[in-house]
Parts: structure tokens; C-alpha cells; sequence
């Protein structure tokens, strides 16, 4: 009796240590802030459709947020092209992603111009706007800081802002922060972790 027990107790260490091993420790290629970033929070803010719509709508969804204006050019649509090509190569599990390009200029990013630029990159991608006032607040959630140069005589401006991309898991939960420069292949593998996370 106490041998056949000796057996059976080496046996589930064996399989426990297996068990173990096959578990890798998750590798993240952005950087990973956790519950250092506020969750995914926002009220009573427009699509470039005009449609309310709320940090609630996006429940079940990972989104990458980043904030940007359609007049950028260059970092906004490198990172915008660099989000779009990640969620290509997801395949089929895009379709639990989301993009939401928040403007910082809304002023110049009416609806239709909102509309035409973020679908021109991915068809995943949500143009979010509001009020000078909500968007004040919702980038400073995330401290993202953004300040308007002087026109010229034919009324451009640029916009100097704060670039990152700031990831969410399906429950709205801060997870991740990456940049410009993250290569849409770390994006793409840090995705499908937060998926296979949720799932």
C-alpha cells in the first residue's frame, strides 16, 4: 500500500511539473502598465457618424486608443497604418479589436473628414470626438498632453500631442502602452495574448 502510494504521489509530481512547464511565462513586446493606467472610461461622446456612444459600447472588445488629428503628417498615420497592418494579421480574431482614433482637433475633424480618414485605414478603426471640454478630460485620463501652434494666413495649425497607443482588455482594463515606432508584428502578438487572456 504505501509503495503503491509512493507511485502515485511521484506520478502527480511529474505531472504537475509538466503541467508547469507547458505554461510560458507571458512575454509582452509594448510596455506593460497594468493597473497603473486607468480603465478604459468615457461618457456621451460622438462617432464621426454623429452617433453617442461610450466606453460601455466597446465592452467585450480589446481596444488600442490613441489620440491624434487627421492633419498630422506624419506620426498619426505611421501609427495608424502600424495599428491597421496589426489587425490584419490577426485574421479571423480581429474581429474582437477595436481602433478609436480620438481627435484632438475637433475644430478641422468634423464628421465626414473624421469618417474618411480612419476607414482609410482599417475598418475596425472608430473616429471619437467631442466637445473641446470632453476631450480635455479624457486626455488627461491618460495624460496626454496636446497644445495648438499659431495659424498661418490660410488658417492651417499643427497640433503638438502626446503619441502612444493605449491597449484594453475585453473587461475595459488598462493593459499595455506602445508608440509610433512599436512594429505591427509586437503589436499583433501582444493582441492576441490579451485575446487568448480573455478567452
Amino acid at each position: 500500500m504505501i509503495k503503491n502510494h509512493i507511485v502515485w504521489v511521484a506520478a502527480l509530481a511529474a505531472s504537475l511539473t509538466l503541467g508547469a512547464c507547458s505554461r510560458r511565462p507571458l512575454h509582452w513586446d509594448m510596455d506593460y502598465v497594468g493597473p497603473q493606467m486607468a480603465p478604459l472610461q468615457f461618457r456621451d461622446m460622438q462617432t464621426a457618424d454623429h452617433q453617442h456612444i461610450s466606453a460601455s459600447h466597446y465592452l467585450g472588445k480589446v481596444v488600442l486608443m490613441y489620440f491624434g488629428y487627421t492633419h498630422c503628417p506624419d506620426v498619426c498615420p505611421l501609427t495608424m497604418a502600424h495599428m491597421a497592418r496589426a489587425i490584419q494579421l490577426l485574421g479571423p480574431e480581429a474581429k474582437d479589436v477595436r481602433i478609436l482614433f480620438v481627435t484632438v482637433d475637433p475644430h478641422r475633424d468634423t464628421g465626414p473628414v473624421l469618417r474618411a480618414y480612419v476607414t482609410a485605414f482599417s475598418p475596425e478603426a472608430r473616429g471619437i470626438t467631442g466637445s473641446p471640454q470632453q476631450i480635455k478630460t479624457l486626455a488627461s485620463r491618460y495624460h496626454v498632453a496636446y497644445s495648438y501652434g499659431k495659424p498661418d494666413r490660410a488658417g492651417n495649425y499643427t497640433v503638438t500631442h502626446s503619441a502612444a497607443i493605449y491597449v484594453f482588455d475585453e473587461k475595459g482594463r488598462g493593459q499595455l502602452i506602445g508608440t509610433e515606432a512599436t512594429p505591427p508584428d509586437q503589436i499583433a502578438h501582444d493582441l492576441k495574448q490579451i485575446i487568448q487572456l480573455g478567452a
